[in-house]
């Protein structure tokens, strides 16, 4: 019984540790979709996410209100990241706007290391329980809080895209850009949506993981690294596989942690994508492709 229990607790870790993933992987696979590049600054929008709800949180505003402000901020801050990176290098290939994406990723580090120092930000939490006890498993109400804003974001976006004029916008955009030029739709718009879109998501996921992890200056890239390979489990440019992609490796990571090693804990992320790689490189959801001889 303790042995069932012992793995409903690593299970219930590890998808909320996943659902950070998802919501990060969503925002690379939104701005592939739009732009058909990779955009290497998404993790640090969990970052600037993570400092922000610090910065507000210190002012003394509640946590509510800091929480939404930090969200707003990010929104306006993947707005101007659109217009400053990727809108004037618009009409050139992927490559250097994938370039100017790791050059804002370094600005933006660095701009935090100069406002808010070298030294990690604790955070508190979203609610004073510390956590609830179920049959045995003992679930901590951060996690809890992840899992449910993450359900809560995934809703949204189907409902956003599958049943709103904006999200067929979204949509039409994202399959080809000149057609839905052509009937109307005002495509700059649109992917300037996507990227305050994608930035809200990441800067949701380092409000809500801030707690756990503390808020540093390297928080972001090693949550992009993770939320990069779900992208690619998952089936890269598919959404559902970038959820079922983070929340995957996050279970992987637990579990390996739990009975393989903790001090290898980032391994097994990597190894998963490896294997991915190896025996199904279009991921999961992904469909292969064939070349012509």
């Amino acid at each position: 019984m303790s042995f069932v229990i012992n793995n409903v607790q690593v299970l219930f870790a590890g998808l909320a540790l996943g659902s950070i993933y998802a919501l990060v992987a969503l925002g690379f696979v939104l701005i592939v979709r739009a732009t058909n590049v990779v955009n290497f600054a998404q993790g640090d929008f969990a970052m600037v996410g993570g400092f922000a709800m610090v910065a507000f949180l210190s002012s003394g505003l509640p946590y509510w209100l800091a929480f939404v402000l930090a969200l707003i901020v990010l929104g306006v801050f993947g707005v101007i990241f659109a217009l400053g990176v990727y809108y004037p290098l618009r009409h050139r290939s992927y490559l250097p706007v994938i370039i100017s994406t790791l050059g804002a990723s370094i600005f933006m580090q660095n701009a935090a290391l100069y406002i808010f120092g070298p030294q990690p930000r604790a955070m508190k939490r979203l609610f004073d329980t510390p956590g609830i006890d179920v049959g045995g498993v003992f679930m901590d109400t951060q996690y809890l809080a992840i899992l449910g804003f993450t359900a809560i974001a995934v809703t949204f976006q189907y409902v956003l895209f599958e049943r709103t004029m904006l999200g067929k916008k979204l949509q039409a955009t994202s399959q080809d850009k000149d057609m839905a030029r052509l009937v109307g739709i005002p495509v700059a718009a649109m992917i300037a949506f996507t990227f305050f879109y994608s930035a809200v998501l990441g800067g949701l996921a380092g409000a809500l993981v801030s707690p756990i992890l503390f808020v540093s200056i390297g928080m972001g890239s090693i949550i992009a690294l993770k939320a990069f390979a779900a992208a690619i489990i998952g089936g890269f440019g598919d959404i559902t596989g970038a959820i079922i992609g983070g929340l995957l490796l996050g279970v992987v990571e637990s579990f390996g942690a739990q009975y393989i090693s903790v001090a290898y804990k980032d391994a097994f992320a990597f190894l998963l994508l490896f294997l991915f790689l190896m025996l199904r490189p279009q991921g999961i959801f992904g469909e292969k492709i064939s070349e012509k001889a």
